[in-house]
């Protein structure tokens, strides 16, 4: 299967692999800093930033994209400024498609990292900080470490959501060939075409692999984790 790829259709995985990569990595900061603060902090409003950061998972897609163009186009309210402010642009751009990959995937990835924070146990982080260590500190050394499973958990997860991204990525960056077309956008091309089954066949097949892999991967996880909690390390 891998074999008979075509210069063209594996230049369409690396870039499909990069943008999910890039998308994933960029949001993981901002997921986990609002999963601290849903899991940790009690404020008015809480429930509502809950709703407002799942949006992505019920919205249409398109929905998303065309909220990405408004605010990160070219011309829209924060794009344009990045244009003006530092010459950079994600209209366009693998950078928009990463972008709008990363936004979908984000609920994902908040949603495990806020039960792996909820099941922590706060009283060690409040030991480390008896013993005089800042926050910071507590958090690289203590917090982070607990959480690390969950948060690999949801990596796997937002990257798996990221790479099957379509309705988003085509809204806001359109479907340029090396440079937004995924392998969604690519197989949903190869199906307009005459004689575009196969490729569509070998895409699919690609895709297919893809996504269990990191099934199985994110599984595999899950295992480890509860082990760990069980206290069974063999």
């Amino acid at each position: 299967m891998f074999m008979s790829l075509s210069p063209e259709e594996w230049g369409i995985v690396e870039l499909s692999l990069r943008i999910g990569l890039w998308g994933t990595l960029c949001s993981l900061p901002f997921a986990y800093g609002a999963a601290w603060l849903l899991a940790r902090r009690h404020f008015p409003g809480k429930a509502l930033l809950d709703a407002i950061l799942h949006l992505p998972l019920v919205l249409p897609p398109v929905v998303v994209g065309f909220a990405l163009l408004v605010l990160f186009g070219a011309q829209g309210a924060i794009g344009k400024l990045l244009r003006e402010w530092f010459n950079f642009t994600f209209a366009f751009r693998w950078t928009g498609a990463a972008l709008a990959a990363g936004v979908m995937g984000f609920p994902l990835l908040v949603r495990a990292i806020r039960q792996a924070l909820e099941s922590s146990d706060t009283k060690l982080e409040q030991a480390a900080q008896t013993l005089g260590a800042g926050p910071w500190l507590t958090f690289f050394t203590v917090t982070l470490p607990l959480t690390a499973t969950g948060v690999l958990h949801g990596f796997v997860l937002a990257f798996a959501r990221a790479l099957g991204e379509f309705g988003a990525t085509i809204t806001f960056v359109s479907n340029i060939p090396g440079q937004t077309q995924t392998l969604p956008l690519a197989i949903y091309t190869a199906t307009q075409v005459p004689d575009g089954d196969a490729m569509v066949w070998r895409l699919c097949a690609i895709s297919v692999v893809l996504a269990v892999a990191t099934l199985i991967f994110s599984e595999v996880l899950i295992r480890f984790g509860n082990r760990k909690a069980l206290g069974y390390d063999g």
